[in-house]
């Protein structure tokens, strides 16, 4: 047996072992790269372990705000203390409004975070009083009083938001009664005809006009003396319900007349609760305005009526009001104005959202209003910020 042996010189092995070893470095180099690599897309996107759902939070509870503003205004906590004109105990308070102690001071507390109630602290007894701006806008008596909006927001918007996730869901070409408008699952009425289901009842009607009450008893100079008013002496307010709109005209322009044309039901609520016989420069005309002949006039007023109503009806309404119109006269719309892009405010966001469960409109951009007014036959569009919710657009009638 012969063995024959081949030996490798020296030099050959080294360089062999010399490969080898980088090829097992670049081999270790890659799996390290490729394990971080996976790593690192692994928690990418991945929350951070202090990570706090704060604003989520704050939104899904949001409600819970909502309520406890409701149910204090309609227990009278606001009043109770407004007319004790002292800060009062909880039981005081309890006893006044007719409730249970636990849960009025829960209540009391939770109203205290809100900074809607003072609370003071003497020898150990804790008592309470309304903040300024409860006593001027949380008390039934005040004359800026919101506690009939909140009234309707509590016992009608808030029920028909219930079913906000149906009408989101709703297709743009299904019926109206089975579509947007929430008020026959809300409510069980038919919501086939917006006004007989916003003025279901009188009681109904009453809420919704003290509403519009309030809204313009805050807002309504503001809209008003967004442009200079003053050239048009007869005014026509179409839709006008509760009158305040009105009684603002007349204030802020003491030569002007206004009408106030609305539903027979809306003017007999109106002059019967809301406009008396010393408002010697308002008066009423009955009618509806997609049906009935309008009152000739320099300038009609449109407050928050376009935003219930799709684009096709709103240039209607508004040709029918350009046909009235004298020359030279002027339609002002009152609406919450969307930002151009459609970025805020948040509240117009939310209002056209309830417009969704409530009406068959939305809120629109000043561009989308102007455009209606364009087709519908005026010019010289304008618009105004106030600065509050609502703000003006003004269209006008050539000579």
């Amino acid at each position: 047996l012969s063995l024959v042996f081949s030996v490798t010189p020296r030099a050959a092995v080294e360089s062999s072992l010399e490969t080898t070893w980088k090829k097992k470095t670049f081999f270790i180099a890659f799996w390290r790269s490729f394990i971080s690599s996976m790593a690192s897309h692994s928690t990418e996107g991945a929350p951070s372990a202090d990570m706090y759902p704060q604003k989520i939070l704050e939104y899904m509870e949001g409600f819970l705000i909502s309520k406890t503003v409701f149910t204090s205004c309609e227990l009278g906590v606001f009043d109770v203390l407004l007319k004790a004109e002292r800060p009062l105990s909880a039981e005081e308070i309890s006893q006044a409004v007719g409730a249970s102690l636990d849960g009025t001071q829960r209540l009391l507390a939770a109203c205290a975070g809100l900074q809607l109630l003072t609370v003071h602290h003497d020898k150990g007894q804790v008592s309470y009083s309304n903040t300024e701006e409860a006593s001027v806008f949380l008390t039934r008596s005040s004359p800026l009083s919101l506690c009939q909006s909140i009234q309707y927001s509590s016992r009608t918007i808030y029920l028909c938001w219930h079913y906000l996730t149906d009408a989101v869901r709703s297709l743009p070409n299904v019926s109206f009664v089975e579509g947007k408008n929430q008020y026959d699952k809300a409510f069980g009425v038919s919501s086939k005809d917006l006004f007989q289901a916003l003025y279901r009842s009188d009681e109904e009607m009453v809420k919704f006009m003290h509403l519009m009450n309030s809204i313009w008893n805050i807002c309504g100079k503001d809209v008003i003396t967004a442009f200079d008013l003053s050239p048009f002496k007869v005014i026509c307010d179409l839709g006008g319900c509760s009158g305040a709109l009105a009684k603002q005209c007349t204030s802020v322009y003491p030569e002007c007349t206004v009408t106030i044309f609305d539903l027979p039901k809306v003017v007999c609520m109106s002059q019967e609760h809301f406009v008396s016989a010393a408002d010697l420069r308002i008066g009423f005309r009955e009618g509806d305005f997609f049906k009935d002949s309008l009152p000739v006039a320099d300038l009609y007023i449109l407050a928050r009526i376009l935003h219930d109503w799709t684009d096709e009806r709103c240039i209607e309404l508004l040709q029918r009001i350009y046909e009235a119109c004298k020359p030279g006269g002027a339609v002002l719309l009152v609406e919450a104005l969307l930002n151009e892009d459609g970025s805020g405010p948040l509240t117009v966001q939310l209002y056209s959202l309830n417009m969704l469960v409530q009406t068959e409109g939305r809120e629109r951009t000043d561009a989308q209003y102007a455009a209606l007014l364009t087709t519908a036959g005026f010019t010289n569009i304008q618009h105004r910020l106030t600065g509050k919710i609502y703000d003006a657009v003004l269209g006008y009638k050539e000579t």
